[in-house]
């Protein structure tokens, strides 16, 4: 074939720079915030750019562990001596449990810490003041201590459901220094019993049962198959404590196995009104592990230390959730992700503040539940994934402005969010009167690392701001070249510093931490300047002239069509401003010509129904907005995505229907039956024999 005959698109395409991913996001307008909101807001003074600027580091970060009450204080604020395992606030004694419930007594005991809204609408919610958190807090810790003999060090894992519960375990394991390992409560008793053996824990901690969307779940019977994986891995599990969901009955019909597992409620009569004193502990001494999600290889154990931790939670929880301990503040996300670590648990407890927790779906028993537990309880602050608002959106576009709550503060976490999704947000769920901070950051960073600063920066949709105070990314090119500002050009976001909350390494796997997160940019494997270790975060982006960044999602969720390489979440964008198009999805397909083409799955709001005119529509508009280059191979109108518990669309499943290949295990998926359904609507009736992929379509889609 002659280069005449070639479409000029992807001549063009073929000569695109292969290090950078292609961007062609159109730049949004400028939001401020309200005058009410910067009046009442913790940063307002602009020093602080100052005080954070590279030639105060490390020292700034001090402001924030000042903001902890410490036993002992640092001598050092960063030891880079074994780089890249950075040492924060070294020689300081501290104690996690004790800064996020003791210390609040004097001025808050008998307010709210806690709200769990059960799922059922018809049970109350439960309120526990930080007296009552005190109490139950130190209870549990003297039955770790006693009943299971633990200290601190060892490690406990944790698999339970959206509870009151959940917390108080987490912090009297932290009172003890007992490193805690939670498990997201949706992941199958084989999840639990691999990350128990690669831990090293003897104990487990379970919930009988909880509900969600209207069932009783059977949570105990998780239980057994964790305690034989485990087994099967050679860690032996010498205890299963089990919270019953309802004191004093049991909900699963799983059996209690004698000498090994123990009512949680039954153990305490023997401990009620202990009182167990807070072990000061090392600043360096792990507090948690922190399990990644992804669905293929060993699990990898994200180690967290408390004292850098728990500064850079407090801090970021003041400064840029803006959460004060008046504010009602409910984070919907899952404590079983770092997201609930760091803002339900530990970072909004360490100021006092009350966090709510709700056990159940956000959609049930309709679109309205989240809006009337917003009102019911007078939340202020509003915090969740771009998923759960595209999902709110698509069950109730109009529900929101039925209720009578007031946001002063909206935050979006977890991946990119379309600025379609944004506005609604923003005009809809935040009644044009909250300010919203999109965050970027990962399980292994603890905190944010870009956001707005949400009294003094603009917002604008899409783009997750510039730097938190403390924080200072760069955008580099496969070549190790500096990718400028307002170049229009993509490559991998890094963060040329350590900060407190980065992790401390992979539990057991050192050369692992070194190897994934700093060799790719690594300057001088010699040396102990923390400049030389810029750490590699594995995402795409682009930072417009204004110095906000815009994340692309992760580097391999890359569509390379003919050497041009689309970012998923960017197509995934354009269809969503297809008015019809409630969620999208964007898989790679094998195409003899440019190697790779991009196949959408697209599902519907409430009203539309599928015809070819959406597709249609679909196609034009990625034409219109990326170009032609990006023209799908076909559009499936499905009736809804597989996802997993959290939510997340797991587009692996969709791009093994589009590529014809084994879809693997989906028994862990909230709506499994869907499968079927989407691959008769792509494939046909008749089941198609599996074909062997290419191994980068096999892997696509496994970030979660």
């Amino acid at each position: 074939m002659t280069t005449t005959t070639i479409e000029k698109d992807t001549l063009d395409a073929v000569h695109t720079d292969e290090s950078q991913i292609a961007v062609h996001w159109k730049e949004e307008e400028y939001y401020a915030p309200s005058p009410d909101f910067v009046k009442q807001a913790n940063l307002t003074d602009p020093s602080v750019n100052e005080r954070f600027a590279e030639k105060n580091f490390p020292q700034c970060f001090e402001e924030y562990a000042d903001m902890l009450t410490w036993y002992e204080r640092w001598n050092t604020v960063l030891d880079t001596q074994d780089p890249p395992f950075w040492k924060w606030f070294v020689g300081g004694k501290i104690n996690a449990s004790y800064n996020c419930v003791d210390r609040n007594l004097a001025l808050y005991r008998n307010k709210a810490a806690i709200v769990f809204v059960p799922e059922p609408e018809d049970e109350e919610p439960q309120v526990l003041t930080y007296q009552e958190l005190y109490v139950r807090v130190n209870e549990f810790a003297a039955l770790l201590r006693s009943f299971c003999g633990l200290k601190a060090g060892d490690r406990v894992t944790i698999h339970m459901p959206m509870v009151a519960e959940l917390p108080i375990t987490m912090l009297a394991c932290a009172r003890l220094g007992v490193i805690h390992s939670v498990v997201f409560g949706g992941f199958s008793g084989e999840a639990c019993g691999l990350r128990a053996a690669d831990s090293g824990s003897n104990v487990l901690i379970y919930m009988d049962g909880y509900y969600r969307g209207g069932k009783m779940i059977d949570h105990k019977a998780g239980a057994e198959i964790a305690v034989a994986t485990a087994a099967k891995e050679g860690q032996k599990i010498d205890k299963v404590l089990v919270w019953k969901r309802y004191p004093g009955k049991y909900t699963s019909a799983t059996p209690m196995v004698p000498d090994r597992d123990f009512f949680v409620d039954e153990i305490l009569k023997d401990f009620r009104r202990a009182i167990v004193d807070p072990v000061p502990m090392d600043s360096e001494a792990p507090l948690f592990l922190m399990y990644t999600s992804g669905t293929t290889g060993k699990p990898k154990g994200c180690q967290h230390r408390t004292g850098g931790y728990l500064a850079y939670v407090t801090g970021t929880s003041k400064y840029i959730q803006d959460i004060h301990p008046t504010d009602t503040y409910w984070c919907m996300a899952d404590i079983g992700w770092i997201t609930g670590h760091s803002y339900i648990v530990y970072g909004p407890l360490a100021l006092g503040a009350t966090s709510v927790i709700y056990e159940g779906l956000p959609t049930y028993p309709d679109a309205g539940r989240v809006w009337r537990i917003a009102e019911r309880l007078g939340v202020n602050i509003f915090h969740t994934s771009p998923t759960a608002i595209r999902g709110l959106r698509k069950a109730g576009p109009d529900e929101p402005m039925k209720y009578n709550y007031h946001f002063k503060h909206m935050t979006t976490v977890g991946e990119p969010i379309e600025p379609e999704v944004w506005r609604w947000y923003y005009n809809i769920v935040g009644k044009t009167e909250a300010v919203i901070v999109d965050t970027w950051w990962q399980t292994e960073n603890g905190g944010f690392l870009c956001s707005t600063k949400p009294a003094m920066d603009k917002m604008k949709p899409g783009s997750a701001g510039p730097g938190v105070p403390g924080i200072y990314p760069v955008i580099y090119d496969e070549n190790n070249q500096e990718v400028k500002a307002g170049s229009g050009k993509a490559g991998n976001i890094c963060i040329r510093n350590p900060w407190p909350g980065i992790f401390q390494t992979i539990w057991g796997d050192r050369d692992r931490f070194v190897r994934q997160y700093y060799a790719k940019y690594c300057r001088d494997t010699k040396s102990k300047r923390w400049q030389d270790w810029p750490y590699f975060a594995a995402d795409g982006a682009v930072q417009a002239g204004d110095g906000y960044f815009r994340i692309l999602g992760r580097v391999d969720d890359v569509i390379n069509v003919a050497g041009h390489r689309l970012g998923t979440k960017e197509l995934e964008s354009a269809c969503l401003t297809v008015t019809e198009v409630a969620e999208a999805a964007v898989v790679p397909v094998v195409d003899e010509i440019k190697g790779r083409v991009p196949e959408i799955y697209i599902s519907l709001k409430p009203g539309y129904a599928a015809n070819k005119e959406i597709s249609d529509k679909v196609i034009a508009t990625l034409e219109t907005m990326i170009g032609k280059i990006a023209r799908p191979k076909r559009v499936h109108i499905v009736p809804d995505m597989p996802k997993t518990r959290s939510g997340k669309i797991m587009r692996r499943v969709l791009a093994a229907i589009s590529n014809t290949l084994d879809t693997g295990d989906i028994t862990t998926l909230a709506n499994p039956d869907v499968v079927e359904q989407i691959r008769i609507t792509v494939q046909g009736k008749e089941k198609l024999a599996f074909r062997e992929g290419p191994e980068d379509l096999k892997q696509f889609g496994t970030q979660e």
